[in-house]
Protein backbone atom coordinates (compact mmCIF):
# COMPACT_ATOMS: atom_id res chain seq x y z
CA UNK A 1 0.00 0.00 0.00
CA UNK A 2 1.37 3.07 -0.87
CA UNK A 3 1.13 5.54 1.83
CA UNK A 4 -0.79 8.83 0.89
CA UNK A 5 0.27 11.03 4.17
CA UNK A 6 -1.55 11.42 7.61
CA UNK A 7 -4.86 10.31 8.80
CA UNK A 8 -6.68 11.76 11.17
CA UNK A 9 -8.74 9.65 13.10
CA UNK A 10 -11.51 11.38 15.68
CA UNK A 11 -13.18 9.73 18.48
CA UNK A 12 -9.90 7.64 18.83
CA UNK A 13 -10.40 6.51 22.51
CA UNK A 14 -14.14 5.44 21.49
CA UNK A 15 -14.74 2.16 20.51
CA UNK A 16 -14.69 2.38 16.73
CA UNK A 17 -11.84 4.88 16.50
CA UNK A 18 -9.91 2.64 18.63
CA UNK A 19 -10.25 -0.31 16.51
CA UNK A 20 -9.63 1.86 12.87
CA UNK A 21 -6.63 3.48 14.43
CA UNK A 22 -5.32 0.23 14.73
CA UNK A 23 -5.81 -1.64 11.70
CA UNK A 24 -4.93 2.01 9.83
CA UNK A 25 -1.40 1.60 12.18
CA UNK A 26 -1.14 -2.18 11.83
CA UNK A 27 -0.97 -1.13 7.69
CA UNK A 28 2.02 1.30 8.13
CA UNK A 29 0.07 4.47 8.08
CA UNK A 30 0.57 7.42 9.97
CA UNK A 31 -2.28 8.39 12.41
CA UNK A 32 -3.19 11.47 14.54
CA UNK A 33 -6.20 10.71 16.96
CA UNK A 34 -7.78 13.39 18.88
CA UNK A 35 -10.68 12.64 21.68
CA UNK A 36 -11.91 14.90 24.58
CA UNK A 37 -12.69 11.50 26.56
CA UNK A 38 -15.47 13.13 28.42
CA UNK A 39 -17.29 10.81 31.10
CA UNK A 40 -20.95 9.79 28.92
CA UNK A 41 -19.62 6.35 29.80
CA UNK A 42 -16.68 5.64 32.34
CA UNK A 43 -13.57 7.61 30.61
CA UNK A 44 -11.56 4.39 32.44
CA UNK A 45 -12.55 1.92 29.72
CA UNK A 46 -11.51 5.13 26.90
CA UNK A 47 -8.49 5.48 28.63
CA UNK A 48 -7.60 1.84 28.54
CA UNK A 49 -8.63 2.09 24.90
CA UNK A 50 -6.29 4.82 24.03
CA UNK A 51 -3.41 2.86 26.46
CA UNK A 52 -3.25 0.26 23.88
CA UNK A 53 -2.73 2.75 21.21
CA UNK A 54 -0.11 5.21 22.70
CA UNK A 55 3.46 4.23 22.10
CA UNK A 56 2.40 2.61 18.70
CA UNK A 57 5.08 3.26 15.78
CA UNK A 58 3.48 5.96 13.95
CA UNK A 59 0.81 7.39 16.36
CA UNK A 60 -0.07 11.13 18.18
CA UNK A 61 -2.38 11.81 20.07
CA UNK A 62 -4.22 15.10 21.30
CA UNK A 63 -7.08 15.86 23.74
CA UNK A 64 -9.42 17.95 22.32
CA UNK A 65 -12.74 18.70 21.73
CA UNK A 66 -13.57 18.83 18.01
CA UNK A 67 -16.09 21.72 18.54
CA UNK A 68 -12.59 23.56 19.24
CA UNK A 69 -12.76 24.58 15.52
CA UNK A 70 -9.12 26.29 15.80
CA UNK A 71 -7.76 23.77 17.82
CA UNK A 72 -8.80 20.98 15.24
CA UNK A 73 -7.53 23.03 12.32
CA UNK A 74 -4.47 23.71 13.46
CA UNK A 75 -4.13 20.00 14.56
CA UNK A 76 -4.88 19.38 10.45
CA UNK A 77 -2.27 21.72 9.59
CA UNK A 78 -0.09 20.80 11.70
CA UNK A 79 0.36 17.38 11.10
CA UNK A 80 -0.26 17.47 6.94
CA UNK A 81 -3.68 15.47 7.54
CA UNK A 82 -4.94 14.54 3.63
CA UNK A 83 -7.67 11.91 4.68
CA UNK A 84 -9.67 12.03 7.82
CA UNK A 85 -11.89 9.57 9.40
CA UNK A 86 -14.35 11.33 11.60
CA UNK A 87 -15.91 9.22 14.28
CA UNK A 88 -16.75 10.82 17.05
CA UNK A 89 -19.55 12.53 18.36
CA UNK A 90 -21.99 12.49 21.29
CA UNK A 91 -23.73 8.82 20.78
CA UNK A 92 -26.93 7.42 22.86
CA UNK A 93 -30.30 7.95 21.22
CA UNK A 94 -32.35 8.29 25.39
CA UNK A 95 -29.70 10.04 26.59
CA UNK A 96 -30.38 13.34 24.39
CA UNK A 97 -34.03 13.27 26.03
CA UNK A 98 -31.84 14.50 28.83
CA UNK A 99 -29.10 16.32 27.59
CA UNK A 100 -29.85 17.67 24.29
CA UNK A 101 -27.11 20.15 23.38
CA UNK A 102 -24.21 17.83 24.01
CA UNK A 103 -25.80 16.67 20.94
CA UNK A 104 -25.50 20.42 19.59
CA UNK A 105 -21.72 20.91 20.42
CA UNK A 106 -20.64 17.99 19.36
CA UNK A 107 -22.38 15.94 16.77
CA UNK A 108 -23.56 19.52 14.64
CA UNK A 109 -20.18 22.08 15.89
CA UNK A 110 -17.91 19.38 16.21
CA UNK A 111 -18.88 17.76 12.50
CA UNK A 112 -18.87 21.74 11.05
CA UNK A 113 -15.17 21.49 12.65
CA UNK A 114 -13.82 18.86 10.62
CA UNK A 115 -15.50 20.70 7.66
CA UNK A 116 -13.48 23.71 7.59
CA UNK A 117 -10.54 21.90 8.63
CA UNK A 118 -10.71 19.49 5.88
CA UNK A 119 -11.55 22.05 3.26
CA UNK A 120 -8.66 24.91 4.35
CA UNK A 121 -5.81 21.51 4.29
CA UNK A 122 -3.63 21.44 1.41
CA UNK A 123 -3.91 18.70 -0.94
CA UNK A 124 -6.57 16.96 1.10
CA UNK A 125 -8.24 13.89 -0.19
CA UNK A 126 -11.00 12.28 1.49
CA UNK A 127 -13.10 13.00 4.74
CA UNK A 128 -15.42 9.68 5.86
CA UNK A 129 -17.75 10.57 8.88
CA UNK A 130 -20.07 8.67 10.95
CA UNK A 131 -23.71 8.74 10.20
CA UNK A 132 -26.23 6.40 11.69
CA UNK A 133 -29.08 3.98 10.25
CA UNK A 134 -30.93 5.91 13.17
CA UNK A 135 -31.67 8.51 10.56
CA UNK A 136 -34.31 5.84 8.79
CA UNK A 137 -36.70 6.28 11.50
CA UNK A 138 -39.40 3.84 12.77
CA UNK A 139 -40.53 2.05 9.23
CA UNK A 140 -40.99 -1.05 8.78
CA UNK A 141 -38.49 -3.72 8.15
CA UNK A 142 -40.08 -5.45 5.09
CA UNK A 143 -38.17 -7.92 3.06
CA UNK A 144 -35.32 -5.91 1.79
CA UNK A 145 -32.59 -4.06 3.68
CA UNK A 146 -33.02 -0.13 4.11
CA UNK A 147 -31.94 1.34 0.62
CA UNK A 148 -29.60 4.72 0.56
CA UNK A 149 -32.05 6.36 -1.24
CA UNK A 150 -34.62 6.22 1.10
CA UNK A 151 -35.95 9.44 2.35
CA UNK A 152 -35.15 10.33 6.16
CA UNK A 153 -37.26 13.26 7.04
CA UNK A 154 -38.54 11.36 9.96
CA UNK A 155 -36.12 11.24 12.74
CA UNK A 156 -37.16 9.72 15.85
CA UNK A 157 -34.68 11.02 18.29
CA UNK A 158 -32.60 14.13 18.30
CA UNK A 159 -29.50 12.53 17.79
CA UNK A 160 -30.79 11.02 14.75
CA UNK A 161 -31.65 14.38 13.44
CA UNK A 162 -27.96 15.74 14.24
CA UNK A 163 -26.65 12.70 11.94
CA UNK A 164 -29.26 13.57 8.62
CA UNK A 165 -28.10 17.26 9.69
CA UNK A 166 -24.12 16.14 9.10
CA UNK A 167 -25.23 14.37 5.97
CA UNK A 168 -26.63 17.44 4.56
CA UNK A 169 -23.68 19.69 5.62
CA UNK A 170 -21.66 17.71 4.24
CA UNK A 171 -23.53 17.82 0.95
CA UNK A 172 -23.40 21.11 0.75
CA UNK A 173 -19.48 21.46 1.44
CA UNK A 174 -18.78 18.95 -1.19
CA UNK A 175 -20.82 21.70 -3.52
CA UNK A 176 -19.07 24.04 -2.42
CA UNK A 177 -15.22 23.44 -2.05
CA UNK A 178 -15.32 19.96 -4.12
CA UNK A 179 -13.00 17.94 -1.74
CA UNK A 180 -14.46 14.28 -1.25
CA UNK A 181 -16.67 13.13 1.39
CA UNK A 182 -18.59 9.73 2.22
CA UNK A 183 -20.91 8.68 5.00
CA UNK A 184 -21.19 5.75 6.55
CA UNK A 185 -24.69 4.95 8.23
CA UNK A 186 -23.45 2.15 11.08
CA UNK A 187 -25.92 -0.49 12.03
CA UNK A 188 -25.76 -1.14 16.04
CA UNK A 189 -22.03 -2.12 16.19
CA UNK A 190 -21.19 -4.70 18.92
CA UNK A 191 -17.76 -6.51 20.03
CA UNK A 192 -15.20 -6.59 22.35
CA UNK A 193 -13.62 -2.76 23.88
CA UNK A 194 -17.58 -1.95 23.04
CA UNK A 195 -19.65 0.80 24.61
CA UNK A 196 -21.54 0.46 27.89
CA UNK A 197 -24.32 1.92 27.12
CA UNK A 198 -25.39 -0.61 24.45
CA UNK A 199 -27.96 -3.38 25.47
CA UNK A 200 -25.75 -6.11 24.84
CA UNK A 201 -22.85 -4.75 27.03
CA UNK A 202 -25.20 -3.76 29.63
CA UNK A 203 -27.08 -7.24 30.01
CA UNK A 204 -23.84 -8.87 29.95
CA UNK A 205 -23.30 -6.72 33.52
CA UNK A 206 -25.73 -7.68 34.98
CA UNK A 207 -26.35 -11.13 34.35
CA UNK A 208 -22.91 -11.92 35.71
CA UNK A 209 -24.07 -9.90 38.68
CA UNK A 210 -26.71 -11.96 38.57
CA UNK A 211 -29.60 -9.12 38.39
CA UNK A 212 -32.56 -9.03 36.29
CA UNK A 213 -32.22 -7.32 32.71
CA UNK A 214 -34.83 -5.09 31.39
CA UNK A 215 -36.15 -5.97 27.61
CA UNK A 216 -37.49 -3.05 25.91
CA UNK A 217 -40.36 -3.19 23.29
CA UNK A 218 -41.66 -6.75 25.36
CA UNK A 219 -38.74 -8.53 22.80
CA UNK A 220 -40.02 -7.60 19.55
CA UNK A 221 -37.10 -5.12 18.37
CA UNK A 222 -34.69 -6.39 15.62
CA UNK A 223 -31.53 -4.98 14.83
CA UNK A 224 -28.83 -5.84 12.37
CA UNK A 225 -25.97 -6.59 14.78
CA UNK A 226 -22.60 -5.91 13.33
CA UNK A 227 -18.85 -6.92 15.02
CA UNK A 228 -16.40 -4.45 15.39
CA UNK A 229 -13.84 -6.32 12.64
CA UNK A 230 -16.51 -6.36 9.73
CA UNK A 231 -17.20 -2.65 10.66
CA UNK A 232 -13.45 -1.22 10.26
CA UNK A 233 -13.24 -3.21 7.27
CA UNK A 234 -16.06 -1.47 5.49
CA UNK A 235 -14.54 1.73 7.23
CA UNK A 236 -11.21 1.14 5.50
CA UNK A 237 -13.10 -0.26 2.10
CA UNK A 238 -14.58 3.23 2.15
CA UNK A 239 -11.53 5.60 2.82
CA UNK A 240 -9.45 3.83 -0.27
CA UNK A 241 -12.09 4.17 -2.46
CA UNK A 242 -13.45 8.25 -2.32
CA UNK A 243 -15.44 9.39 -4.67
CA UNK A 244 -14.52 12.01 -7.35
CA UNK A 245 -14.11 15.58 -6.15
CA UNK A 246 -17.19 17.51 -5.61
CA UNK A 247 -18.98 14.59 -4.47
CA UNK A 248 -20.95 13.27 -1.75
CA UNK A 249 -22.07 10.06 -1.16
CA UNK A 250 -23.67 7.93 2.05
CA UNK A 251 -23.23 4.17 2.42
CA UNK A 252 -24.77 2.02 4.67
CA UNK A 253 -22.26 0.04 6.86
CA UNK A 254 -23.94 -2.97 8.64
CA UNK A 255 -24.09 -6.69 8.26
CA UNK A 256 -27.53 -7.39 6.87
CA UNK A 257 -28.58 -10.19 8.67
CA UNK A 258 -31.19 -8.55 11.35
CA UNK A 259 -31.58 -10.54 14.56
CA UNK A 260 -34.49 -10.20 16.86
CA UNK A 261 -34.09 -8.76 20.14
CA UNK A 262 -34.91 -12.21 22.07
CA UNK A 263 -32.43 -14.72 19.86
CA UNK A 264 -29.42 -11.98 20.53
CA UNK A 265 -30.41 -12.21 24.57
CA UNK A 266 -29.89 -16.08 23.78
CA UNK A 267 -27.01 -15.90 22.04
CA UNK A 268 -25.46 -13.43 24.83
CA UNK A 269 -26.71 -16.53 27.76
CA UNK A 270 -25.05 -19.17 25.59
CA UNK A 271 -21.93 -17.19 25.46
CA UNK A 272 -22.03 -16.18 29.04
CA UNK A 273 -23.28 -19.70 30.60
CA UNK A 274 -25.98 -18.47 32.74
CA UNK A 275 -29.41 -17.30 32.14
CA UNK A 276 -30.78 -13.97 32.50
CA UNK A 277 -34.11 -12.78 34.84
CA UNK A 278 -35.81 -11.11 32.61
CA UNK A 279 -38.22 -8.22 33.08
CA UNK A 280 -40.37 -6.97 29.98
CA UNK A 281 -40.78 -2.91 29.35
CA UNK A 282 -42.60 -1.04 26.47
CA UNK A 283 -40.86 0.67 23.73
CA UNK A 284 -38.45 3.48 25.09
CA UNK A 285 -39.42 7.53 23.33
CA UNK A 286 -36.76 7.31 20.82
CA UNK A 287 -36.42 3.70 20.01
CA UNK A 288 -36.84 2.00 16.66
CA UNK A 289 -38.51 -1.13 15.83
CA UNK A 290 -35.90 -2.43 13.30
CA UNK A 291 -32.74 -1.84 11.54
CA UNK A 292 -31.93 -3.63 8.54
CA UNK A 293 -28.89 -2.47 5.89
CA UNK A 294 -28.77 -2.94 1.97
CA UNK A 295 -24.76 -3.07 1.94
CA UNK A 296 -24.76 -3.63 -1.96
CA UNK A 297 -23.23 -0.20 -2.80
CA UNK A 298 -20.55 -0.85 0.17
CA UNK A 299 -20.51 -4.29 -1.40
CA UNK A 300 -19.79 -3.19 -4.93
CA UNK A 301 -17.33 -0.39 -3.87
CA UNK A 302 -14.91 -2.33 -2.32
CA UNK A 303 -16.22 -6.14 -1.98
CA UNK A 304 -17.36 -5.31 2.06
CA UNK A 305 -18.80 -8.64 3.31
CA UNK A 306 -18.94 -9.07 7.07
CA UNK A 307 -17.70 -12.58 7.98
CA UNK A 308 -18.44 -12.41 12.11
CA UNK A 309 -21.95 -14.47 12.76
CA UNK A 310 -23.36 -13.16 16.12
CA UNK A 311 -22.86 -15.99 17.97
CA UNK A 312 -19.57 -15.84 17.49
CA UNK A 313 -18.64 -12.02 18.07
CA UNK A 314 -21.02 -12.82 21.43
CA UNK A 315 -18.17 -15.29 22.26
CA UNK A 316 -15.29 -13.36 21.70
CA UNK A 317 -16.81 -10.30 23.72
CA UNK A 318 -17.77 -12.20 26.50
CA UNK A 319 -14.44 -13.62 26.58
CA UNK A 320 -12.90 -10.22 26.57
CA UNK A 321 -15.41 -8.52 28.97
CA UNK A 322 -14.57 -11.53 31.70
CA UNK A 323 -10.42 -10.69 30.94
CA UNK A 324 -11.19 -7.06 30.97
CA UNK A 325 -13.18 -7.34 34.43
CA UNK A 326 -11.98 -10.32 35.81
CA UNK A 327 -15.47 -11.59 35.82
Amino acid sequence: MTKKGTVLVTGAAGFIGHATAHRLLDRGETVVGIDIVNDYYDPALKEARLATLTGREGFRFHRIDIADTDGVARIVRDNGVRRIVHLAAQAGVRYSLQNPFAYERSNLAGHLSLLEASRHAEHFQHLVYASSSSVYGDRPMGGAGFSEDERIDKPVSLYAATKAACELMSQSYASLYGFPLTGLRFFTVYGPWGRPDMAYFGFTQKILRGEPIEVYGEGRMARDFTYIDDIVDGIIGALDHPPATHNHRILNIGDSRPVGLMAMIEALERAIGRTAEKIMRPMQPGDVTATYADISRLNALCGYHPKVMLEDGLQRFAAWYRNFYDN
